[in-house]
C-alpha cells in the first residue's frame, strides 16, 4: 500500500539511497554494442545495451539497436527503454516499432538542449507532413497534432512500404523536462503520465511502449519506475521502490542518473498515489502546479535544424560527435550532486571531455600558427645564408 511510502525532506537521504542503488546494481555483458560495426548506432559510448535484454532488429542484415526490453512482471508492464535516435538510425527505430507492435512513443528530451542536439528529428512535422526511410522499407505520415504547454501528442500513420500496411502510432512528447535534471513539480508530469496511460497503449494486450530521452536512461528509467510503481498501488500491492528499480537495472544500465531523479520519483509516486486512492482534490492541484513547468519558447520547434538529409529525407542535424559530452551546460547543483553521490565514473569521462576538447582547441591553435608561418615564408625575401 502506498501509505508506507515515506518521503523524506532531507535531501542528502537520497544521495545515500542512490550511492546502495550504485553499489548494489549488477553490470551485465553488453559486448554486442561494442562491435566497430555497431558504434555509429550508439549516441553515447558508455550507455549501451546488456546481450540479453537488448531488442534485436528481426530480418536485418544487422540486428543491433541500442534499446532495451524492460520487463516488470509484478506490474505486468514492458517498457522498450531507448537513446535518442541519430540521424543514421531513425530507419532502425521506426523498424522496431513495427516488429515490437507498439502503439506509442514517449519522449522525454527536446531536440535541442542547452545549444545541443540530443535527438534527430525522426518523425515529421505538420510542415514536413512524411517521412522516408527507404533503407528499411517505412513511412511517418503527420496525422494530427494536440499542443500543451508542457506537452505534445502526434498522431502517426507508420507504413509499410513493402507491403502496404499501415498503423496509428502516437506520440507523446513531454517538452519540460531538463537534461539530468527534474521538472519543477510532479503535477505536470504526472498529468503528462495519466494522458499515456488513458490512451491504453501501456497495457499488455499491446507491444511494449518505447520510451526515450537522450541517453535512455535518466528520465526513461524515472518515466518506467514511477508507472510501475502506480500499477502496483492500483493493485493493492505492498512497493519497494528501491528493489524496483534494482530489478529494472537488470535490464538496462544506469536507470535513473542522478540523485534529484530519485528523489523526484519518490515525490511523484506519492502524489500519484494520493489521486488513486481517491483524493479528488488533488488534479486540481496539479493543474495549478503544472503551470510552473512552460516549455521554453527558445528551443520549441525542431525545424530550425533540419539540414541534413539521410535516406532521402530531411532530419535534425546530428551536433554532436557520438562520444560526445552528455554533461554540457550542467547547472553548479547537479555537479555537487554528482559529486557527493561518488559518480566516479561521470567525473572521469567530463575530465576526458575537457582533455579532448584542449587537444582539439591544441590542434586547431598549431595549424593556425602553421599556416601564419607558412604565409610569412612564402612573402619573405630574405636570402637563405648557407652555413659551410
Amino acid at each position: 500500500m502506498f501509505c508506507y511510502i515515506k518521503f523524506k525532506r532531507n535531501v542528502k537521504i537520497y544521495f545515500c539511497y542512490f550511492k546502495e542503488i550504485r553499489s548494489e546494481s549488477h553490470d551485465y555483458p553488453h559486448r554486442v554494442a561494442k562491435f566497430p560495426e555497431n558504434r555509429n548506432r550508439n549516441r553515447y559510448r558508455d550507455v549501451s545495451p546488456y546481450d540479453h535484454s537488448r531488442v534485436k532488429l528481426q530480418n536485418a542484415e544487422n540486428d543491433y539497436i541500442n534499446a532495451s526490453l524492460v520487463d516488470i512482471e509484478e506490474a505486468q508492464r514492458s517498457y522498450i527503454l531507448t537513446q535518442g535516435p541519430l540521424p543514421n538510425t531513425g530507419c532502425h527505430f521506426w523498424l522496431m516499432v513495427w516488429q515490437q507492435k507498439t502503439k506509442a512513443v514517449v519522449m522525454l528530451n527536446r531536440i535541442v538542449e542547452k545549444e545541443s542536439v540530443k535527438c534527430a528529428q525522426y518523425w515529421p512535422t505538420k510542415d514536413d507532413r512524411e517521412m522516408l526511410f527507404k533503407e528499411t522499407g517505412f513511412s511517418v505520415k503527420f496525422l494530427s497534432e494536440d499542443v500543451k504547454s508542457y506537452y505534445t501528442v502526434h498522431l502517426l500513420q507508420l507504413g509499410n512500404t513493402r507491403t502496404g500496411e499501415t498503423r496509428t502510432i502516437s506520440h507523446f512528447h513531454y517538452t519540460t523536462w531538463p537534461d539530468f535534471g527534474v521538472p519543477e513539480s510532479p503535477a505536470s508530469f504526472l498529468n503528462f503520465l495519466f494522458k499515456v496511460r488513458e490512451s491504453g497503449s501501456l497495457n499488455p494486450e499491446h507491444g511494449p511502449a518505447v520510451i526515450h530521452c537522450s541517453a535512455g536512461i535518466g528520465r526513461s528509467g524515472t518515466f518506467s519506475l514511477v508507472d510501475s510503481c502506480l500499477v502496483l498501488i492500483e493493485k493493492g500491492d505492498n512497493i519497494n521502490i528501491k528493489q524496483l528499480l534494482l530489478n529494472m537495472r537488470k535490464y538496462r544500465m544506469g536507470l535513473i542518473q542522478t540523485p534529484d531523479q530519485l528523489r523526484f520519483s519518490y515525490m511523484t509516486i506519492i502524489e500519484g498515489a494520493k489521486f488513486i486512492k481517491g483524493d479528488s482534490s488533488i488534479q486540481k492541484r496539479w493543474k495549478e502546479l503544472s503551470k510552473e513547468d512552460v516549455c521554453p519558447v527558445f528551443d520549441h520547434s525542431p525545424t530550425k535544424i533540419m539540414t541534413e538529409k539521410y535516406n532521402g529525407n530531411r532530419i535534425g542535424l546530428e551536433e554532436e560527435k557520438l562520444t560526445g559530452d552528455r554533461y554540457s551546460g550542467l547547472s553548479s547543483k547537479t555537479q555537487e550532486a554528482l559529486e557527493e553521490s561518488s559518480e566516479s565514473a561521470l567525473r572521469k569521462r567530463l575530465r576526458e571531455d575537457r582533455k579532448a576538447s584542449t587537444a582539439q582547441k591544441v590542434q586547431q591553435m598549431k595549424q593556425r600558427l602553421s599556416e601564419t608561418e607558412r604565409k610569412r615564408k612564402s612573402s619573405s625575401t630574405v636570402p637563405v645564408l648557407l652555413q659551410r
